[in-house]
């Protein structure tokens, strides 16, 4: 399936922070949870903290316009230009959209790469 690679991109308000547990059956810490992913490393959760810590992140949100699961090519079409760029990611995905997340530190890299690549991004 062809598609538009440019896209809507929406920044969300707040910071997050990424934790990881080898033993799934450890009770979950605080709340506002973004993404809680099961792996065979784990669990890997995304939540909201707004506390301003040095290791915050920002999220950057595809899916006000969902796109098929079938189209190839949609997260690639993100993440390459923060590559290219040198920003590190930390990427969930829904059935029909992308959550990227980089440092907040350096969102306005972020942002700025993006849109020079063609994406449309409210921040």
């Amino acid at each position: 399936m062809s598609v538009d690679p440019a896209q809507d991109l929406r920044v969300l308000q707040g910071r997050y922070v990424i934790e990881h547990s080898a033993d799934v059956e450890e009770p979950l810490p605080g709340t506002e949870w973004l993404a809680l992913v099961f792996g065979p490393d784990g669990r890997t959760g995304i939540r909201r903290d707004d506390e301003g810590r040095a290791a915050s992140w920002a999220a950057i949100w595809s899916g006000d316009h969902p796109h098929d699961p079938a189209a190839t090519g949609m997260l690639n079409a993100i993440v390459a230009p923060l590559a290219v760029a040198e920003v590190p990611v930390m990427v969930a995905s829904t059935f029909h959209a992308d959550l990227v997340l980089v440092p907040a530190s350096r969102l306005d890299e972020a942002v700025a790469a993006l849109r020079e690549t063609g994406h449309r991004v409210v921040a």
